[in-house]
């Protein structure tokens, strides 16, 4: 077996040329091929110890014949080069057993150095016979080929196959729940239940009952049993969410539950045994509320058995075409006109903040995929809807509403521009309901949900504001849901 040889498989000529080349100048002899079927050839004919190749050919998919070529060629170490940057890539690569998966496009020395790198160590003595089923890899958002993100779908694809805690960190709308959910689609609990808990919506005296469950009679308002997060969860997937948002007596219970793998419900004695997986995240530095006393450092270290952080989008801007690609492409699929973005929109896309991660530039593409006619969305739509968006924002977060620059804006914007989706049959009603509806939000908010008194500040009928708050879907403050005169 010649230890210089390396085959080569790519069906884009480019790639086969410079590729070939750096590995030659590196000393090596190269055997290439430009289909699936040649690289099988290859391999047949080439006693090679490393094999390099791509994954989509004209002719089928190399992660499909990955197992056959592992169990045929044990002593082959082989290297994915992919430009489909997602997670089940690499989830399938881990699966196959290849040797070092690398995302294109990439940096000749970074191939050539790992080239080198399967020369000298051992061959894989085995294959992976499991396989990825139930998942749509076109619906997976976790997309990226930046090193960040290439870093996190190599570790999630050691973790599937795992029940170790993982303990996700980012700022919010980097994707913590679609991480989680992704940990338990492609795992061996994929079938079982996947429950998801968000700490900081439940009120801190009943995170324990939304946990673990109650007994009737266990507290003011239990009239029947009800079964708990972790019942529900059985032997599936438990995600807290916000977990730095969770009270002390519930982290002790928690703690327990993870240390003894059993709990009871509240007001309870009957043992309940758990064998959840336990998922948690959040956007706070646990760290810093271990050292206030806010945390118990014991729990953190249960939960933090693999840590993910997940990289906020400015730190990742080379993802941003591609999450754009593939947040149009979601959006056709729910029956809005196939867009594209030029490369100047991409640039200004490119250099925006993003304070909402890949949240904010989801619900951006939806928004242009709505509000823009034309088939190509261009820089002066960017910069339009992105000023748009940054006036409504500051409007909702002031603290004093100036309606006479609100009106002049979305005038102005009108006259200026009919391409973010004005026009004389709806500018009124637009307007209407950027300021109607805060104005009703803020009223209700200030008289504590009281339905009467906002309608006689605002001067309007109480069954006329009742149909305002219908058609707003404005929500009312949930101190006054309950006994509300209206």
């Amino acid at each position: 077996m010649n230890d210089k040889l390396v085959l080569l498989s790519d069906d884009d000529q480019s790639i086969r040329v410079v590729a070939s080349k750096a590995l030659a100048q590196a000393g090596y002899l190269v055997k290439t091929a430009e289909t699936l079927s040649g690289l099988m050839d290859l391999i047949e004919h080439h006693p090679a110890r490393v094999l390099v190749t791509d994954v989509v050919y004209p002719d089928g998919d190399a992660l499909d014949i990955l197992p056959d070529i592992k169990r045929n060629r044990p002593d082959l170490n082989v290297i994915l080069m992919s430009a489909r940057s997602t997670l089940l890539t690499a989830v399938k690569a881990q699966e196959g057993e290849v040797f070092a998966y690398i995302p294109k496009p990439f940096a000749l020395d970074q191939m050539v150095d790992t080239v080198t790198d399967a020369l000298n160590v051992p061959s894989v003595e085995g294959y992976a016979t499991s396989t990825i089923t139930g998942v749509d890899d076109d619906k997976n958002q976790l997309i990226g080929q930046s090193p960040a993100m290439q870093d996190i779908f190599r570790t999630m694809a050691r973790l599937v196959s795992t029940d170790f805690s993982v303990m996700i960190t980012g700022e919010s709308g980097t994707g913590k729940e679609v991480v989680a959910r992704t940990l338990h689609d492609l795992g061996p609990r994929k079938d079982k239940p996947f429950v998801a808990l968000n700490m900081a919506a439940i009120p801190k005296d009943l995170i324990e009952s939304e946990l673990f469950g109650h007994e009737k009679g266990a507290f003011t308002g239990a009239d029947k049993r009800v079964n708990g997060r972790f019942e529900q969860a059985k032997d599936g997937t438990l995600f807290l969410d916000e977990i730095g948002d969770m009270s002390p007596e519930a982290q002790t219970r928690l703690l327990r539950v993870l240390q003894v793998g059993e709990y009871t419900r509240v007001g309870g004695t009957e043992l309940i045994s758990s064998n959840a997986r336990i998922i948690a995240a959040t956007n706070k530095e646990l760290s810093n509320l271990i050292s206030q006393g806010k945390f118990r450092e014991d729990l953190y270290f249960r939960l933090n058995v693999v840590p993910l952080r997940l990289p906020p989008l400015r730190n990742r801007t080379e993802d941003i075409k591609l999450l754009l690609t593939h947040f149009l492409q979601v959006s056709a699929l729910n029956g809005l006109p196939q867009k594209q973005i030029s490369d100047g929109a991409l640039e200004i896309l490119e250099n925006h903040s993003w304070p909402g991660n890949v949240r904010e530039l989801e619900n951006f593409v939806k928004r242009s995929a709505v509000l823009i006619d034309e088939e190509i969305i261009s820089k002066k739509h960017i910069l339009n809807l992105l000023s748009y968006s940054e006036e409504i924002k500051e409007y909702e977060h002031s603290n004093h509403i100036n309606f006479s620059s609100l009106i002049s804006y979305f005038i102005d914007k009108y006259f200026a521009d009919h391409s973010i989706g004005f026009s004389p049959d709806n500018l009124y009603a637009k307007i209407m309901d950027e300021v109607e509806r805060p104005l009703i939000e803020k009223t209700l908010e200030n008289t504590n949900g009281n339905q009467i008194k906002a309608a006689e500040i605002l001067g309007l009928n109480r069954n006329t504001l009742r149909k305002k708050i219908n058609t707003h879907s404005i929500s009312i403050p949930s101190s006054r849901k309950k006994g509300l005169r209206s």
